[in-house]
């Protein structure tokens, strides 16, 4: 007897077959694992000013603390802060507001993608002209203009990455959506009575998730993109939550006199989780693309 083949399974073969999507799934999860353990991880807390000692401003990597009973792996910045601690810290405000700006922003505009494709009419143009318009606009001039209004905070850089960054879902929901709802299940569906609420979120919706799974990927590499220049240019997170760019900007000013370590690790380790990210994010495009071979 032949068993039956998981298209699910293959893909996940396929998946797992391609060594940089592998470098990107390791680096990745390590990142992941390193935010969340970054309390028990951290050798100090770099924003407890009690575990701050100004002497130690501005060590070179590999260097020993004032005391003598602590080595700093990448050095310390301008304030006497353990580096390695500033970016394990860092990474956790930083992959917060990636991910849950990129989530937050996609459950918005599938929602609203899928509304605009299953009702038609008025509201399938409202929806799109109200796409094409924010899909016009330059993100990080408007970012600026509505977090200089609305002020600093984790809270107000995921809302502006959600109010700039739904659409992007919303036009690729739609697409899907006009497309499943000629299937032939769907008519199968309606003939039998079903609801449009309950045919857009079990037989719609399941059959438009790859796409939107590509697009949601990309969007966290673009939404930690997003929130470390605005902390670079001030207008992020603020001094108490640290981001990865928030600490690439603290050592700027320090790259002239030498101190490039200030600036540079914390850049390093922000290229790396949006490299690791765009491989995962390349690999599943290659994966759910039927013109693509696996």
């Amino acid at each position: 007897m032949t068993a039956v083949r998981s298209p699910a399974r293959d893909k996940l073969r396929a998946f797992f077959r391609a060594p940089l999507a592998m470098l990107g799934l390791g680096l990745a999860v390590a990142f992941v694992l390193a935010a969340v353990f970054a309390p028990w991880i951290a050798p100090q807390n770099p924003y407890d000013l009690a575990q701050i000692d100004v002497m130690d401003a501005g060590l070179a990597p590999g260097s020993a603390n004032f005391a003598g009973d602590m080595t700093y792996l990448l050095g310390t910045d301008g304030q006497g802060r353990d580096l390695f601690s500033a970016i394990l810290y860092g990474l956790r405000t930083s992959l917060a507001v990636g991910i849950g700006s990129a989530l937050l922003a996609g459950v918005i505009g599938t929602v609203l993608g899928l509304t605009a494709a299953y009702a038609g009419g008025r509201t399938d143009t409202l929806l799109m002209r109200l796409v094409d318009l924010i899909m016009s606009l330059p993100t990080i001039l408007v970012a600026l203009l509505m977090l200089a209004a609305f002020g600093r905070g984790v809270g107000n850089v995921m809302l502006v990455i959600v109010l700039m960054e739904w659409a992007y879902y919303a036009r690729t929901a739609r697409g899907q959506t006009l497309v499943e709802s000629q299937r032939d299940y769907v008519e199968a569906a309606r003939g039998l009575g079903l609801g449009p609420v309950r045919i857009m979120l079990r037989h719609i919706l399941p059959n438009c998730l790859p796409p939107l799974i590509v697009i949601g990927t990309l969007q966290i590499a673009r939404a930690i993109t997003l929130e470390a220049t605005l902390s670079f240019l001030g207008l992020g997170v603020p001094v108490t939550q640290p981001s990865l760019g928030l600490l690439v900007s603290n050592g700027f000013q320090y790259m002239l006199s030498g101190d490039y370590w200030i600036s540079f690790f914390p850049g390093l380790a922000l290229l790396l989780v949006i490299v690791s990210i765009n491989l995962i994010a390349d690999r599943l495009r290659e994966i759910f693309d039927p013109r693509e071979v696996s």
